[in-house]
């Protein structure tokens, strides 16, 4: 009996908020709905999805969710993380991310258009969009396009398993198609390795306050010496490891943060995933809904572009 291959199903996963945030900065305000409310979000989005399913064919697409984008456990352990981005905070519920005034109204409006579609949108509660797409591609069987403005997810990069970054440059049009190639080039790590370089280095944009003193260069430096987080830590302990006395006292000094930052950088890969038809939709699921969203929004030619190509 002759074996046969089963065709291997290419996942894209994208980083919603990343994507329509570009999409609202890229797009004028000027795009409104007919009764004056601005769209440039909405519409600047479903360009994107246009493009990259054009561009890239996916078998199977997700639209990842910030159900929850300041997690009460990263905060816990590092009380800056995402500090400076919140607007309200609150007692029963996720403290509430500062979001142009113009931009939060669309963001309903994003997701019953996805609904509609049949797009499937996966949020989950007390997560990150990156821990679902970390969790996703844990599982995924083929090769996976993440899809994202977010250096943080270069971490899940791996040629063995297919899984690359798509970094927009320019809209979607010009992306940066991030490998480990890439990554060695750019950082001199690999994926695992960017996660501890960003450990390392700290993030100002995420409150991660990084070891002083250690840069993206002298990280990237120890990195290539001692292998990875572990390692340079047992260098720390080892007095004659090839460490300088500053450097061995910044990270010695640092080794409260060391022990916790790795839970709050690196994606979690443990998600409870709701069940999910992630196949790219060919026609809308609910194509009645969708109209009306169509004439309320006016969302014109660039929802009739995407369902073009949805049907392709």
């Amino acid at each position: 009996m002759r074996n046969v291959t089963l065709p291997t199903r290419r996942l894209m996963l994208l980083d919603t908020a990343s994507l329509y945030f570009r999409a609202y900065f890229g797009m004028p305000e000027s795009v409104k709905a007919p009764d004056g409310t601005p769209v440039n979000a909405v519409r600047g989005l479903l360009e994107f999805i246009d493009r990259l399913v054009k561009d890239h064919r996916p078998d199977d697409l997700v639209a990842c969710m910030d159900a929850d984008w300041r997690p009460q456990w990263r905060v816990d352990l590092i009380p800056s993380y995402k500090a400076h981005r919140v607007a309200v905070e609150t007692e029963t519920g996720p403290d509430q991310e500062e979001v142009p005034d113009t931009l939060s109204p669309q963001v309903p409006v994003i997701e019953e258009v996805l609904d509609a579609l049949g797009i499937a949108r996966v949020g989950v509660e007390g997560y990150e969009a990156d821990d679902v797409i970390g969790t996703f591609t844990g599982r995924a069987t083929g090769p996976v396009d993440i899809v994202t403005g977010d250096r943080d997810l270069y971490q899940l990069v791996d040629d063995t398993r297919g899984v690359r970054v798509l970094y927009p440059l320019k809209g979607v049009g010009t992306l940066q198609l991030t490998d480990e190639a890439w990554l060695r080039e750019k950082y001199g790590v690999d994926g695992p390795g960017y996660a501890d370089l960003a450990l390392l280095r700290g993030d100002p944009s995420d409150g991660l306050p990084g070891v002083p003193g250690i840069g993206e260069k002298t990280a990237a430096k120890l990195l290539a010496e001692f292998g990875d987080l572990a390692g340079i830590m047992a260098a720390v302990d080892d007095p004659k490891a090839r460490l300088t006395p500053s450097q061995r006292k910044r990270l010695d000094e640092s080794r409260p943060y060391i022990a916790v930052a790795p839970t709050v950088v690196k994606v979690a890969g443990d998600v409870p995933l709701p069940e999910v038809d992630t196949a790219l939709p060919h026609a809308p699921r609910r194509p009645e809904a969708l109209d009306e969203l169509a004439a309320r929004w006016g969302l014109g030619g660039s929802l009739h572009r995407l369902l073009t190509t949805l049907r392709a």
